[in-house]
């Protein structure tokens, strides 16, 4: 049965009536200046990672430290980082909704500080192994808050280029990450890779610094019966600190609306997600979705990029640390451009561009790399470096720029958490297996291992375009309907916003929680 199309909601047309833009409100422009360094360094940490431990392949007292490390040894080295991740992820609901975004981004960045401190100063490989687990423990737990937080305080006009930017600064912190390994290369001794360890740091001391420049999720402060609080934060940010403006007065009936339907379902705990045939439909998107983000070649490139340059016979570290650097920067500012552009257009559509551009990539890459090994053809090996680079552009167009937009736009309101924990949990796996997998593959079939994605890009292909839905141009109360099973919820949502709008002292009663209630 097709979606019920419903009239665009009353938030929406406000929004469409709304022509100034946020650089010319004094309050949201602060606020999103703010949320940079709060927010979207978050994914900084996971591209510092990334980019750091392939660069630090090229050093050599790295190498001798850990007895130059290849195939399963290696992979593990990498992939620990990724084990700790998926550690995480039961225990990221019950923090979140305990302390609050703001502390459940601090205490993830607090794990990652100790762990980069851990790591940096490891005496033995065990150590390292147990550092970077540690570190990796707390990075789920700041880009799930991180992720939320974003949506819930951004202004609805932004939330999506705000989610797209999200992901984009990935390439941030792995630029920082590739360049510092290019300016320790030069330190003789452990240093050359201790520092950098330590330095991956930095973006979570910038996330505690910012901690409290910014305020709490209004959706969170609704839920622990803090409804005051949450809508003078609304009215200062959504409406410039007009109290009579309807937005913010709409969007907490909205919100309280929704926490009731969730406090309705945290009876039933994590099977929310799989209880009806839509919510089944959700949850199997987006569990793909995270394969598809972390098993689409991404991870080759972006931590085997020394032994995958090594195979084509650039084999002096200096080179080899300065591509890193080359294809991160390509990368961040590919990532940034598309970040901007890519969320104006349908969803299914750039989805199936992305993979359909990847499995030529890939397919061109396989077949270079081939015959560079084959026939020695050092126009080959360059005709790789090629189409490496020309990955980054096929990558952002759709898994980057659109990923928790998309994510957003899936899940209704009142299960967007455990969506988002969900989807985590099949990205870091999939993560986890790649990283482990992947120097096996290249160290015991090489260039035949491209294969492997090749074949997965192309049952990509063929899934996005039977299984995954289009939400583009719809309004998040069409979205909340997608798979026509929440037909009771849409009236609820609906009679909510028009009670404000009939009676406009109605939003004033904001002292009983929806907790109590139910």
């Amino acid at each position: 049965m097709a979606p019920a199309v419903i009239e665009e909601g009353i938030i929406q047309k406000l929004i469409k009536n709304d022509k100034v833009r946020w650089w010319n409100k004094p309050n949201l422009r602060t606020l999103y200046l703010l949320l940079v360094p709060f927010c979207l360094f978050i994914e900084s940490t996971s591209g510092f990672d990334s980019s750091m431990m392939n660069g630090m392949q090229a050093l050599n007292y790295w190498q001798e430290f850990f007895n130059h490390p290849k195939g399963a040894m290696l992979g593990l080295l990498v992939a620990c980082y990724n084990v700790g991740a998926v550690s995480s992820i039961p225990f990221v609901p019950i923090i979140t909704d305990h302390v609050g975004r703001r502390w459940s981004i601090v205490f993830g960045s607090v794990i990652m500080i100790i762990g980069a401190i851990m790591q940096g100063l490891a005496r033995n490989i065990a150590m390292f192994i147990f550092a970077r687990i540690f570190l990796g423990h707390g990075i789920v737990y700041a880009i799930i808050s991180g992720a939320a937080l974003l949506g819930e305080l951004g202004h609805p006009k932004e939330r999506q280029f705000l989610g797209s930017m999200f992901n984009a600064f990935f390439g941030v912190g792995a630029v920082l990450g590739a360049g510092i390994v290019v300016r320790t290369i030069e330190i003789q001794s452990d240093w050359s890779w201790r520092l950098p360890s330590i330095l991956q740091c930095l973006p979570s001391l910038i996330q505690v610094a910012f901690a409290f420049t910014v305020p709490e999720s209004p959706r969170w402060l609704v839920s622990k019966d803090r409804s005051e609080e949450a809508l003078q934060i609304l009215i200062k940010y959504h409406a410039e600190g007009d109290a009579s403006d309807e937005l913010p007065h709409l969007e907490l009936a909205e919100i309280r609306k929704a926490l009731e339907i969730e406090n309705e379902s945290r009876k039933r705990g994590w099977v929310e997600l799989f209880q009806t045939q839509g919510m089944r439909r959700r949850s199997l998107v987006s569990g793909f979705l995270g394969l598809f983000v972390q098993f689409s070649g991404n991870s080759l490139i972006s931590q085997y990029l020394v032994p995958i340059l090594g195979m084509i016979g650039i084999t002096d570290r200096w080179q080899q640390v300065r591509y890193n650097v080359g294809k991160e920067a390509w990368g961040l500012v590919i990532g940034l451009v598309l970040a901007a552009i890519t969320p104006r257009f349908p969803r299914r559509r750039m989805y199936l561009l992305c993979a359909s551009c990847l499995l030529l990539v890939y397919t061109g890459w396989t077949v270079a790399q081939a015959r560079n090994r084959i026939t020695g053809s050092v126009a080959s090996g360059y005709a790789v470096l090629v189409f490496i680079f020309l990955y980054s552009p096929a990558y952002c167009l759709g898994y980057n720029a659109l990923t928790y937009v998309y994510m957003v736009e899936i899940f209704p309101y009142y299960v967007r958490t455990k969506g988002l924990s969900w989807f985590q949990f099949w990205s870091r796996s999939a993560a986890m297996f790649s990283s482990f997998v992947n120097p096996i593959g290249l160290t015991d079939i090489g260039w035949k291992y491209l294969l492997t994605y090749v074949c997965w890009l192309c049952f990509e292909v063929v899934f996005i375009y039977f299984f995954f839905p289009e939400t583009f141009g719809k309004t998040l109360e069409e979205l909340t309907f997608l798979f026509d099973d929440e037909q009771e919820a849409k009236q609820i949502f609906e009679a909510s916003t028009e009670k404000v709008l009939q009676d406009p002292t109605s939003v004033t009663e904001i002292h009983e929680s929806p907790e109590k209630k139910v």
